[in-house]
């Protein structure tokens, strides 16, 4: 964009009153971030809140031109806004308003201030969420009732006590406000320096990443980032159809992450409760299922109101069945946990319980209204969590992009080391990579290839869960070992090479992940193996089904795969028969 690269003035700089074209640029003082990407920049709240000083100083620092919306309406109407309020009613004067600010927002990049309650129009608030930054300017009332005193031009506190007039006011908008994309709290500091705080927290912004899905059932967001659950009111609230929700967690989760989620749930005036069910993969019955509709329709569950699933696969999973079966159907969220849950099991719409007959069994496909991925959750996460997440990572790359398996033998330790930025960056491509083959076949109905490709790894790694017994092996770490095995049958049916398959097991050993049957020190048998393998959800008319590979990126899926390579192949990794 041409406003890329922008030299910020030095605070004392020739304020922006006068209009200056979108890409003019002062000499001295640094770069805007990339991030802004030629967007403008919004002020919003209360009156008093010092929109248009503030603004005026940002403007002059930024080297940008500098906008009032109010003084933009009074100039397109000829009359002041008090003026346009008495003619014509707040409805008439909020109709105008919205199509100045939509005007200068599609205009060259600016600093716009706007009046108190421009921010409450829900269409307002959509474009400035599409063509610009948005920046709550948050004040204490005192502080605002200390600004207004003596005021005579603001309608709303013509002829009523100031202080219940802006009591009133915080109540209806804070929640509104709170959708911002930037909020700092002003106090009585003097213009320079709250600019100052202004722009610090303008250039300290780090917007998250945003990953869109278009399927034909719905559309929806995967936002990636850190912080995401403090802000899960503000994200949440522009594509929820109202303000109630049932956070569905479990007791690990619940004392990580559960009183951020109910902050930011609460400051957009969400209207919450909880359903907290024991942690791990036990809780993916049928009975903890019950449990929990229970719970909905006791509370009083609305066909609007939505289930947030809080926590790892199991509780996504849980919660995702329960809003897709509850009353015909709920409003779903996504808020994964675990490195698994963010890359895989809440993306694409698959819910479901286990039963004693095998793993998701029962099930629905429901898909989320969003997945908010925050990836600062994954500091809690022990190695070993951490490493069974990065085993459905690896799968993207071995099922069709061997660029992002090479990027993952060199970035792996990275990751599951912690890396804020390397995690963040897997996160986005393995999201982006299963995105595309679910928006290809959302409901797995392609007879070859598909959203099946999913399943690299998955037929060895069930019958592994079901044998060692669901919990025991984390899905992760039977996945690890399914992928290895996956390539090793490949290799065995000459379909791809030796070394092909040599090279998984190392990268899969070299994150700390188990890599072959050996390592569970648990004496299996290939035949009992393949007894669970035909319980699995993917057998075709009696027969075994397998995603196997002509090299590492070139998975496809084989439905006749025959029993004896299957079983020969688990004797020489050490089963017995």
């Amino acid at each position: 964009m041409e406003n890329r690269g922008r030299r910020l003035a030095p605070a004392g700089g020739v304020l922006a009153s006068l209009p200056m074209r979108g890409n003019t640029a002062l000499k001295e003082g640094w770069s805007l971030p990339d991030w802004l990407d030629g967007r403008s920049i919004v002020l919003v709240g209360l009156m008093g809140a010092g929109k248009t000083s503030i603004g005026r100083r940002l403007a002059a620092r930024l080297g940008l031109p500098f906008r009032d919306a109010d003084a933009e309406i009074e100039l397109a109407a000829g009359c002041t806004i008090a003026e346009l309020f008495t003619r014509f009613g707040e409805r008439e004067f909020r109709d105008g308003e919205r199509r100045v600010i939509r005007r200068l927002l599609a205009g060259d990049q600016i600093v716009l201030a706007t009046g108190g309650g421009a921010f409450m129009d829900a269409e307002t608030r959509a474009t400035m969420r599409r063509d610009a930054v948005s920046i709550w300017l948050r004040c204490r009332l005192p502080t605002l009732l200390r600004r207004v005193a003596g005021r005579t031009h603001r309608p709303l506190l013509n002829g009523d006590d100031p202080a219940q007039v802006l009591e009133r006011l915080m109540v209806a908008r804070h929640p509104i406000y709170a959708e911002a994309d930037i909020i700092v709290d002003c106090g009585d500091d003097s213009p320079d320096a709250t600019t100052t705080q202004v722009l610090d927290a303008l250039l300290a912004h780090r917007p998250p990443r945003r990953l869109s899905l278009a399927l034909s059932s719905a559309s929806y967001d995967v936002v990636v980032g850190e912080g995401l659950i403090e802000r899960a009111g503000a994200l949440l609230a522009p594509v929820l159809p109202q303000k109630r929700a049932v956070v569905v967690t479990d007791a690990t989760v619940a004392p990580l992450h559960l009183p951020a989620l109910l902050r930011g749930l609460e400051a957009c005036a969400f209207e919450s409760r909880t359903i907290t069910v024991p942690p791990g993969e036990t809780s993916k019955k049928l009975a903890t299922y019950e449990t929990v509709v229970d719970q909905l329709l006791e509370g009083g569950i609305e066909r609007r109101s939505a289930v947030i699933a809080l926590g790892g696969g199991v509780v996504g999973d849980l919660a995702g069945f329960a809003a897709a079966t509850t009353l015909r159907g709920l409003p779903f969220v996504q808020v994964p946990t675990t490195l698994l849950s963010q890359v895989d099991s809440s993306v694409g719409g698959k819910t479901g319980i286990n039963t004693r007959h095998g793993k998701n069994l029962l099930g629905a496909f429901h898909q989320p209204h969003m997945v908010l991925a925050d990836t600062g959750a994954l500091a809690t996460l022990p190695l070993r969590e951490l490493r069974a997440g990065y085993a459905e990572i690896v799968k993207a790359g071995l099922i069709g992009d061997a660029a992002f398996f090479a990027w993952c033998e060199q970035h792996g330790g990275a990751v599951v080391g912690g890396n804020r930025a390397a995690q963040a960056d897997a996160v986005m491509r393995a999201c982006a990579f299963k995105a595309q083959v679910v928006g290809d076949d959302e409901r797995e109905e392609k007879p070859n290839d598909g959203r099946a490709l999913l399943n690299l790894g998955h037929t060895f790694g069930h019958a592994l869960e079901a044998e060692l017994g669901y919990g025991t092996l984390l899905h992760g770490e039977a996945v690890a070992i399914g992928l290895g095995l996956a390539f090793r049958l490949s290799a065995r049916l000459g379909l791809c090479s030796g070394e092909d398959a040599e090279r998984v097991v190392r990268h899969v050993a070299a994150v700390g992940l188990p890599a072959e049957l050996h390592q569970l020190n648990r004496r299996l048998s290939a035949e009992t193996l393949v007894s669970h393998m035909r319980r699995d959800k993917k057998m075709r008319d009696g027969r075994l089904t397998f995603v196997l590979a002509r090299g590492i990126g070139r998975a496809f899926t084989e439905r006749d795969v025959a029993t004896e390579a299957v079983v020969a192949l688990l004797r020489e990794e050490g089963c017995t028969a």
